[in-house]
């Protein structure tokens, strides 16, 4: 049995199909990680959020920042903006189940047999594991609850910047939202910094930090697979393994296999072609 991770698809069906064709996916034997990310932007959204759904076991999804935008549209956060690719899921017959579905999805998920962790942006360096699964359950359990809808209107915004354990409340769900789903980069004040999202090569001497190059609590053994970050190359930096390969933007998708000793990496060619920009992604 084979396990695959697979960067940001962003409603590209097509390059998602291509690549599973490219790996030799099977349903029965094999299974997907998803780095969230799944809809937005891309051309069939509603295609590749049912063809996820009816993999079953076969799959699992993180939830991106982009995914939590479609579920806080669903939940009648009326005040942002709404692309074409998303109101056709909206507007579909078989909506609620499919974002009922992507709802009760997590923003972590761990696999300890392959000491691998998977998350959409990344993990904060002054979380352990332990920590930061208990925090994504925090998050999880308060887009899941009754007072959901009260989670997504709370749910945007850049601040607070730094973690405590003192925060409380939406502003604390908020931080916690914005590590796992878009974080990139930490000032020289330990700051999240959300004004840029190049290549850190772009940003040698700002003073800024990628997340993955702070001191980090979390153990050595561990493996850390991300997407989110699609003007970064696509690679290997120390124990984190970024797969976004900006396919929506003209790009590649990737899949990376996770269940050899050594890591097998697979790239399809995107169809699209959106340039890549400096706007939020």
């Amino acid at each position: 049995m084979a396990i695959y991770a697979i960067g940001d698809v962003q409603g590209c069906y097509t390059e998602l199909c291509r690549l599973l064709e490219k790996i030799n996916f099977d349903p029965a034997a094999d299974t997907l990680w998803f780095c969230g990310d799944l809809v937005n932007r891309g051309p069939d959204s509603l295609q590749t959020l049912r063809f996820v759904k009816s993999l079953g076991s076969s799959a699992l999804t993180v939830l991106g920042n982009h995914d939590l935008h479609l579920l806080a549209l669903y939940h009648g956060v009326a005040k942002i903006r709404i692309t074409p690719d998303l109101h056709k899921i909206l507007k579909s017959s078989d909506c609620a189940e499919l974002l009922s579905w992507l709802q009760e999805q997590p923003l972590l998920h761990y696999d300890k047999k392959h000491k691998t962790v998977v998350v959409h942006a990344g993990i904060h360096p002054a979380w352990g594991l332990s920590k930061a699964r208990k925090l994504a359950r925090e998050v999880e359990t308060a887009l899941r609850g009754e007072n959901a809808a009260r989670f997504f209107r709370k749910m945007y915004g850049n601040k607070p910047l730094q973690w405590s354990e003192d925060l409380t409340g939406a502003r604390r769900l908020r931080f916690i939202t914005n590590v796992f789903t878009r974080m990139r980069y930490f000032d020289q004040l330990q700051n999240l910094d959300f004004t840029v999202n190049r290549s850190p090569r772009r940003y040698l001497r700002t003073g800024l930090t990628p997340w993955f190059q702070m001191p980090a609590k979390l153990r050595d053994d561990l493996r850390v697979l991300f997407g989110h970050w699609s003007t970064l190359p696509v690679g290997v930096y120390g124990r984190c393994f970024a797969l976004d390969g900006g396919c929506v933007w003209g790009g590649h998708l990737v899949a990376l296999r996770v269940d050899f000793g050594t890591e097998d990496w697979f790239f399809v060619d995107s169809h699209t072609s959106k340039p890549i920009n400096t706007a939020e992604k």
